[in-house]
């Protein structure tokens, strides 16, 4: 803990493990990916991974995260994109409903838990856990 200017003890700013150049995410999926290799995932999953036509059909998605061997998705959900409005929410329970119809389990993470301890809360995403 650090003093502040006022006598107040105030909290580090927790440091990350900051993005090489060559990454086109944004922090919160970093995290993800790099704590899925630190968690032993290397060569196992897939990095925006389009399904039932990704983007360019509709109906279709983009998982952030897939992993092939456990037919698992770990979507990064961010308070902008994701929670903003009514549509967008009511849109990712029915790409999960559709996605899960065809085996695959979907698992959101808030970006905030994410930015907080991202090997935690992956750790629980692999293991179907949902927070």
């Amino acid at each position: 803990m650090a003093i502040s200017l006022s006598g107040r003890r105030r909290k580090e700013p927790r440091q990350y493990p900051e993005p090489p150049n060559w990454w086109a995410g944004s922090l919160p999926e970093w995290l993800v990916y790099n704590a899925l290799l630190r968690l032993g995932y290397k060569d196992r999953f897939t990095y925006q991974s389009p399904q039932m036509g990704g983007r360019l059909d509709k109906g279709g998605a983009v998982l952030d995260f897939y992993i092939p061997e456990l037919n698992l998705a770990i979507n990064v959900q961010s308070l902008y994109f994701h929670y903003a409005t009514t549509t967008r929410r009511v849109r990712g329970e029915l790409q999960r409903a559709q996605l899960e119809s065809m085996g695959i389990k979907v698992i959101f993470v808030n970006e905030s838990a994410v930015l907080r301890n991202a090997i935690y809360y992956v750790g629980e995403a692999i293991r179907g856990v949902q927070h």
